[in-house]
């Protein structure tokens, strides 16, 4: 593995946090080794590690100042190449504080080579009252690559008895392969408006996510087997698309998500990156 560059410092003037993370990983031999590793500002990951064997490298991204707030704008840009199979999670829930007036950025951009893997398995997003928040997630998958990941939004704080009253949560996401849109979504919720209680909103809920997995071709029996996971507490749904499995979360609790995602992971899991569904040690500290 290389030495941890640094990126070039940020323009004269800017305000907030600047997080920007590059990391590119390749297959040598029958191990998967973090090839490359640049970043900038608060936005980093320790050493490679291996709970699964040298084929899987997982990656922990940490943001060691833990909460985000106007102004901030973080980047992670990850290349998985030809073969490669790389895990990536979070060691802890992300908080969007309430900002003053300027929005906070985050933009994902995944790269994933043919007979590549790249799994992106996040702890939930909480957004403060107040909070700012604009999302892009961009997913370019090449030849056979495939992915798995979620994302899990919870709008205010629900144990403080918080609702989300004002604020902006805008979510891009874009699912490509070898250069053509396979899937695109759009999502603007502002603090109080109708379509936070609206039945074709959130119905009057604070949590949603979404699970997704791409692969050339995704079998019958593993959405049979996706449909029969039972969501605890709240509303949980499977859609297939060519070559995307999709699952829905809405519902009161970030923790059902997580747990329904998970469920759904472990049935995709085998069938998709021919791995069994062993958890990151880390959700568990």
């Amino acid at each position: 593995m290389s030495d941890a560059a640094d990126l070039p410092l940020a323009a004269a003037g800017s305000t907030g946090w600047v997080g920007e993370l590059s990391l590119a990983y390749e297959r040598a031999g029958s191990r998967t080794v973090l090839s490359r590793r640049a970043h900038r500002g608060p936005l980093v990951v320790q050493k490679s590690l291996y709970p699964e064997g040298e084929a899987i490298c997982q990656s922990i991204v940490i943001h060691p100042p833990a909460g985000i707030v106007g102004g901030d704008r973080l980047a992670l840009d990850v290349a998985v190449g030809a073969g490669a199979q790389v895990q990536l999670t979070t060691p802890g829930a992300a908080k969007w504080y309430r900002s003053a007036g300027a929005a906070a950025q985050q933009s994902l951009a995944f790269s994933v080579g043919a007979r590549a893997v790249l799994e992106w398995l996040p702890q939930e997003t909480i957004v403060f009252n107040g909070a700012i928040v604009n999302l892009e997630t961009r997913v370019a998958l090449h030849d056979d690559a495939r992915f798995l990941g979620w994302e899990i939004y919870c709008l205010g704080r629900r144990l403080a008895g918080e609702a989300f009253g004002h604020g902006r949560f805008r979510q891009h996401v874009v699912v490509s392969r070898d250069g053509r849109r396979q899937w695109a979504e759009r999502a603007h919720f502002a603090g109080s408006a109708p379509l936070l209680r609206a039945p074709v909103g959130l119905s009057g809920n604070s949590v949603f996510g979404t699970f997704l997995a791409a692969a050339p071709h995704v079998p019958d029996d593993l959405v049979r087997a996706c449909r029969e996971v039972v969501c605890e507490d709240g509303d949980g749904g499977i859609t297939r698309l060519p070559g995307l499995l999709l699952a829905r979360y809405l519902g009161p609790s970030p923790e059902a998500a997580r747990h329904y995602f998970t469920a759904l992971w472990a049935c995709a899991r085998p069938v998709l990156a021919k791995r069994q569904a062993v958890p990151p040690r880390i959700w568990n500290t």
